[in-house]
Formats: structure tokens, C-alpha cells, sequence
């Protein structure tokens, strides 16, 4: 093959012609045995390729560099005999334009920092009773999603989290901390067990680059959407990122006990970038993975400086690998796509149905961000809301649509949304109940590709928005009884919408940031979860907990059906008061034979109507467990508090 640069690169690699003759579906990646491993890499447009091998995965000297082996359409192959376990290596690549050392895109473990990749018997990771472990059942009814930083979960002092496990992994594994450790306030996974969510979406866990896994983790903060690695889990939040076994088996532990407390675990991945030009891709076959301009130049449609080229076919093959084996290996029960519109809707449907051939793979979950970060070079459908019909029903997207209209845009912290009393707003909320299924601004094919959100780790926390439109300085701290109940609000429009409802961490006790909108790598101190605002908030955490509940105990409000969208029948009330009645789908075992559901967001009682008949008080707007307790019913009208969804069943 003749030299390729830039300009070259992008036709060479876009023609059919280097499709066809190249496109390889063999194994990958390192193969181990106790006998031998095969390590396999696929660099068509190498002249030459060599395994480099070391004793260490930081440091030392080389024990080795062998040849590896060309085999048919552009993959090179060696075998190790012996017992490889705990062997680092590196390959080197070399090209008409130089040689460039690299880790392997498929490895399994690093050492510090993902430089060295390193071969691993992946069943010695493997916890005690990993084999048994299983994703739990989790109906649609139930689904709720919960957002989190594996940093943020435990870095507080507060949570009762030994000093060793804060900000780890194993933090997850601890199911009963209790805040100061005094027994009076769940924290940790036994808030969320209390709380009644069922997964935990983990912001970015697979290796990334920008923070420095052989320095103090107290001492350095980011989010972690910088890839470094996609195979293998990050190393700061293991309790030692220098062996490399160590980060695996921590995850499957987090993992485990996750599903032991009843919940699924999701994976925030990042495959539309890396973290910068020189990687693990790029230096196996360089511009291959990644979208070029007309020049030759990266393209950059994620904003950070690359993206990915998803329809190219290793690349394609490349991304459904990763998130197959995150699958397979840690028993992931679903996957969160990062700008998801940076994607083409052919493979992100390929993924999804190479998922759901795996043994309870039609329950894994995938949805993503369906826009953009920048001008993309994709020249094909993207996967992002404009062609929601496109995708499949169980591929979803985050509603940013409903988190607007409830809350307000996200981009300027003054506007209001409906919570706050927006002129008109109470049309969008209508839109949002339904999950758009009866709008022409969106064409989703049904509800389950709805995700109904107000607030997750990008932009502002739902309490810092609130103060926002209402201060123009506002202090963070204080408990301001009109904001808190524009949260309740706020929590009971989006837990009462069809789709999946997702939260961010700790916006169930008023979570702030101080008003900082974008803290990626602002200080662990304001990113880490205040457990103690979980006590000061409990009333607002058992609202929380109620709704979900009772969201649970109507499973109709999770159907992934059109038809339900349709069957929800809206009232004509005084604007901008909105109310709705569903009623339950014959045999689904609903508490009760209808629901009705109306929201009030100005600063006065209001009085309804009601359909005909003796209906029960399920939520007043501040407690959401009066369903629970004491029977109260109301027949012919009913009061709504200010700023409030009040919520009455009929009795089946």
C-alpha cells in the first residue's frame, strides 16, 4: 500500500473498494489460555507490526519485541506460549510515514493510565459468585433512571464511606452507610434501594485520560468524557490503578452488588471521540476511525476535537464489539449513548439487535443524547430526534424537548419553563405527557423511545435553575418554599409522563452546584453529592419516593405502546392548569382502574372538576404517599395546592 496522508486518507477509506478487500471478522484483541494467548490487531496499512513486552505496567525496561505475524485482510497475528497472565505489552506499528508505539484497542486491562495494555485471565477478576450473578427483572413499570459519577457517589466525608473507599468502586458495595455513619439517613446504595429507582446510569467508567491515574485522586476532578481505553474500566476509581487486574475485578464487584440490591447498572459511553489525536485507534491505523473534512483535517462534531466514524465498517464493527462485551464480561444492564446524533441510525439499530440475541438482551437499554456537539461530516441519517422513526421503538433519547417545557431552556439560566409560570407553556407539558406520540414537532414510533428528564450532570441542577429564574442573586443554600415546590412540581410532571423518567443524582434532596453550569472539572467539593442535604430534604426525597412508587403501581405509565399514548384523554381547564385521565390496561395489575393527574403552576389554590364518581387522593402535590396511609377521597371537585400535580385513582 502506497503512503497515505490526510487527503488521500478519506477516499482511500470511503471507497467500497477498501471495504471489500478489508474488512476483516476474525478475532480481535488478546485470546488467553493458560496454555498460550494470541494477541491479534488489525493495521492493514502497516508494513510492519511487533509486540513489545513488559514485566510492568509503568516504568522498567522492555523484556522483549517480537514480530507479529500478517494474516488476511489486514490482521496480524502472535502466539505467547505459556501462562501470559499479568503480561504488559504495547505494539509497535509501522507505517510508510514512521512507527508509532500503542496500546491495543481490544485490551482487556492497563496498567497505570492505560498505556500498557495487558493480557488478563479474566475469571480470576471474576468475584465469588460472579457466575450466578444476573440482571434483575425490572419491567418497564419500574423503570427510573439514576445519574451519577462514581466520584460524586461517596467522595463526602458524610456518607459514611471508610476514607479508602470514597470515590471508588467498592463505595457501591456498601449497602447499608448511613450519613456520619450514625444509622438515622440512608446514603449511598442504601439511599438508592431506599429510594425506589432501578438503574444507575455511571457517568464515564471505561479508561479516560484526564486525570492521572498515579496521582491523588482528591487532588485533580473530571467528569471523564475523555477515552483513553474503551475496553477496560478507568483506573482512579479502583484502589490500585498500577495492577491492572485490580480495576477489573473492583467494577464486577460494584456491578454484583448493585444487582444484588435489585437494580441494573448503565454505562455512559463515549465512543463518538477520543481524547486526543494520538491513540490507541489512531495509531493503529491512522485517520481510519475517524471523520475527515474535504482537506483531510478531523472532522469535529463533537466539539473535542475528532469524532468517530461509525459507518465505516471496522469502526462500526469495532464500537458493537465494546458494548457487546461490556455486556458479556460485566453484566451491564444498559448503555447510554453520548451524543448520540454523531452516530448513524444503521448501526446504532445493528447494535441493537446484536443485543438482543444475548440471553436476556431485549432488556439491556439503550438510548443517548440525539444531538450534536459541532458540524459534522456523518453523511448518512443520524441517530438523533429528527429520525427517531428510524430507529428502533427500544433505541431512546433524552427528551430535551420536555425538559425545556418544564423547567425551562438550559442554555440561559433566566428563562422560565411551565413550573415557573411561562405564558403558553401548559401546550408543551400536554406533548410531554403523551411522550410527543400526539405532536408533529417529534416522530418517535412510541413512548419507550421518550426519555423524560429536567436535569442530569450537563448544565444546571434543577434547583440551581429554579433559583436562577427567581433571584437574580440567589443564595444556593437557603430552603426556599417556592422553589421547593416548583421542584415537586417539576418531579411530578416528568414522573407521571409515558417514556422513562431520569434524574440526576441528588436532584431528590435539591441537589447544588452553586449555580455552575458546566463543572466538568470544577473542584470534587462542589461536583460530590451532599449527603447531608439528604437529610435536610427528606420531605423532598420522600415525595421523591412516593411518586415512584406510585408511578410503579400503574405500570401503564411505562408502556412502550403508541396506542396507550393515545388512550390518555385531556380535559379543557382554565389555562395554564393541565389535567389528564388514563385508565389501566385490562390485567396489568394496576392499583387502581383509572388515574387522573392535574398540574397547577401558579402561586393560587385552584378548584376542578371531577369526572363522575369517588376517586382517592393518591398525591396532594406535597406528600406522595397519601395512597398509602389513610384513605381520603374526593367526588365532584378538588382543590390544587399552588405550584403542585395532585394525582387521584379510582378504585378498581
Amino acid at each position: 500500500m502506497s503512503a497515505i496522508n490526510p487527503v488521500t486518507s478519506k477516499a482511500l477509506f470511503e471507497s467500497d473498494a477498501f471495504a471489500q478487500q478489508y474488512s476483516y471478522d476474525g478475532p480481535l484483541g488478546p485470546d488467553y489460555t493458560p496454555q498460550g494467548t494470541y494477541l491479534r490487531l488489525w493495521a492493514p496499512t502497516a508494513l510492519r507490526v511487533s509486540v513489545n513486552l513488559y514485566r510492568r505496567g509503568d516504568g522498567g525496561f522492555c523484556i522483549g519485541t517480537l514480530p507479529m505475524e500478517r494474516r488476511e485482510k489486514g490482521a496480524w497475528t502472535i502466539y505467547l506460549p505459556g501462562d501470559k497472565h499479568g503480561l504488559y505489552y504495547t505494539f509497535t506499528v509501522q507505517t510508510e510515514d514512521g512507527a508509532r508505539e500503542t496500546g491495543d484497542p481490544y485490551a482487556r486491562a492497563a496498567g497505570v493510565n492505560g498505556i500498557r495494555s495487558m493480557i488478563v485471565d479474566l475469571r480470576r477478576t471474576d468475584p465469588p459468585d460472579w457466575a450466578e450473578d444476573c440482571r434483575p427483572d425490572l419491567p418497564p413499570s419500574r423503570r427510573a433512571i439514576w445519574e451519577v459519577s462514581v466520584r460524586d457517589f461517596s467522595q463526602d466525608p458524610a456518607s459514611g464511606v471508610p476514607r479508602r473507599f470514597q470515590g471508588k468502586y467498592l463505595a457501591f458495595t456498601l449497602g447499608t452507610t448511613t450519613l456520619d455513619g450514625r444509622g438515622a439517613c440512608p446514603t449511598g446504595l442504601n439511599h438508592l434501594r431506599w429510594l425506589g429507582v432501578s438503574h444507575v446510569q455511571l457517568m464515564p467508567v471505561f479508561d479516560f485520560g484526564s486525570v492521572d491515574e498515579a496521582k491523588p485522586l482528591r487532588r485533580q476532578y473530571n467528569w471523564g468524557y475523555d477515552p483513553t481505553n474503551y475496553n477496560l474500566p478507568e483506573g482512579s476509581y479502583s484502589t490500585d490503578p498500577f495492577h491492572g487486574e485490580v480495576r477489573v475485578r473492583e467494577f464486577k464487584q460494584m456491578v454484583q452488588a448493585i444487582h444484588q440490591a435489585g437494580m441494573g447498572v448503565v454505562m455512559d459511553v463515549v465512543y463518538n471521540h477520543t481524547y486526543r489525536y494520538e491513540n490507541v485507534l489512531n495509531g493503529t491505523v491512522p485517520y481510519y476511525f475517524f471523520r475527515q473534512n474535504e482537506d483531510g483535517s478531523f472532522s469535529n462534531g463533537s466539539g473535542c476535537g475528532n469524532e468517530f466514524a461509525s459507518e465505516r465498517p471496522m469502526a462500526r464493527r469495532f464500537l458493537i464489539d465494546s458494548v457487546l462485551y461490556w455486556a458479556r464480561e460485566y453484566h451491564i444492564d444498559g448503555f447510554r449513548f453520548d451524543l448520540m446524533g454523531l452516530y448513524d441510525v444503521d448501526t446504532m439499530n445493528l447494535l441493537r439487535a446484536e443485543l438482543d440475541k444475548l440471553p436476556g438482551g431485549e432488556e439491556i437499554l439503550m438510548y443517548g443524547e440525539p444531538w450534536q456537539g459541532g458540524q459534522s461530516q456523518l453523511h448518512r441519517y443520524e441517530a438523533n430526534k429528527n429520525n427517531l422513526s428510524m430507529l428502533s421503538e427500544r433505541i431512546g433519547v433524552f427528551c430535551d424537548d420536555t425538559r425545556d417545557a418544564i423547567k425551562g431552556g438550559c442554555f440561559d439560566a433566566r428563562t422560565p419553563g411551565y413550573v415557573q409560570g411561562k405564558p403558553g407553556g401548559f401546550w408543551d407539558i400536554g406533548a410531554a405527557v403523551a411522550a410527543w406520540c400526539r405532536s408533529d414537532r417529534l416522530s418517535p414510533r412510541a413512548p419507550s423511545q421518550i426519555i423524560s428528564y429536567v436535569s442530569a450532570h450537563d448544565n444546571f441542577t434543577l434547583w440551581d435553575k429554579l433559583m436562577l429564574v427567581r433571584y437574580k442573586k440567589p443564595d444556593f443554600m437557603t430552603n426556599d418554599t417556592i422553589a421547593l415546590a416548583q421542584n415537586r412540581l417539576a418531579a411530578g410532571i416528568y414522573l407521571t409522563c409515558m417514556g422513562t423518567p431520569f434524574m440526576q443524582a441528588g436532584e431528590e434532596f435539591a441537589r447544588t452546584k452553586k449555580g455552575q453550569g458546566n463543572s466538568y472539572r470544577s473542584p470534587a467539593s462542589l461536583n460530590q453529592l451532599d449527603w447531608k442535604r439528604a437529610s435536610q430534604y427528606r420531605g423532598l426525597v420522600d415525595y421523591y419516593r412516593g411518586l415512584l412508587a406510585l408511578r410503579a403501581a400503574f405500570p401503564r405509565l411505562g408502556s412502550g405502546n403508541r396506542e396507550d399514548a393515545d388512550a390518555i384523554r385531556f380535559f379543557s381547564l382554565e389555562p395554564p392548569l393541565v389535567g389528564w385521565q388514563l385508565d389501566a390496561a385490562e390485567g396489568d395489575g394496576a392499583c387502581w382502574s383509572s388515574l387522573l393527574v392535574f398540574y397547577n403552576p401558579t402561586e393560587n389554590y385552584k378548584s376542578v372538576s371531577l369526572p363522575e364518581g369517588e376517586w382517592r387522593l393518591l398525591s396532594d402535590g406535597i406528600s406522595s404517599s397519601l395512597w398509602r396511609g389513610e384513605l381520603v377521597t374526593r367526588n365532584g371537585r378538588v382543590s390544587l395546592l399552588p405550584y403542585s400535580a395532585t394525582i387521584l385513582g379510582r378504585w378498581n
